[in-house]
């Protein structure tokens, strides 16, 4: 099974021509770009920024513990 996690960006243009973005799945997840394609770009790079700082808090409440870790796919 191929694991597939889709989000939902919601897009707003401003006034001054640029485009304004948010995850509707994960709303801190914003950012802003001069095109779609940049906006949609830069809210990758902040949806993966939110994800990669929430796993290291997770694994910090976890140190000195013993624990396992298993992958699990959303398709």
């Amino acid at each position: 099974m191929e694991a597939k996690v889709l989000f939902t960006a919601i897009i707003k243009e401003t006034p001054d021509g640029w485009f304004y973005g948010q995850i509707e799945e994960m709303p801190e997840a914003m950012s802003q770009g001069k095109s779609i394609n940049e906006l949609m770009d830069n809210l990758a790079d902040a949806l993966n920024l939110i994800l990669e700082t929430r796993r290291e808090e997770t694994l910090a409440k976890y140190k000195g513990e013993k624990y396992f870790t298993r992958r699990l796919a959303v398709a």
